[in-house]
């Protein structure tokens, strides 16, 4: 199971998606995609804070009804402590954002597909694609 960050959504709801983005997504079965609550919380709160109902709109055509959105919920919870834990300590913090969707993506066993590779792949055992690359 696939599933898609908040750069990668971003553009999927943009006026012009990348081609390379839109044929992987093809490539995969919608069963097979997903996204995180805190992904589209991310979402929402860009919208919100640009005034723009049109695009609270479209995330939520595009987004809610399409991929299922996975909760941070007590097994993500487990992971997401001793993974802030072990981060901080060896000087490689990430935002709290960023560690909620790691945590999501290792309690379900989801390759998490990211344009932000550089700061996603200091979490262990974290699969990671970017399907935004050329």
């Amino acid at each position: 199971m696939f599933c898609l960050d908040t750069d990668v959504l971003s553009f999927l709801i943009s006026r012009s998606p990348p081609l390379g983005l839109l044929r992987r997504l093809a490539d995969v079965p919608a069963t097979d995609q997903c996204t995180t609550s805190i992904t589209l919380g991310e979402m929402l709160y860009g919208a919100a804070r640009r005034g723009r109902a049109s695009l609270i709109e479209r995330i939520d055509q595009m987004v809610r009804r399409e991929f299922p959105v996975i909760a941070f919920d007590e097994t993500a919870a487990e992971n997401y402590g001793p993974l802030r834990a072990s981060l901080e300590s060896r000087g490689l913090p990430l935002a709290d954002a960023d560690l909620r969707i790691a945590s999501i993506c290792l309690a379900g066993d989801l390759t998490l597909v990211t344009g932000n590779l550089r700061h996603f792949s200091r979490v262990p055992g974290l699969r990671v694609e970017n399907w935004l690359a050329g």
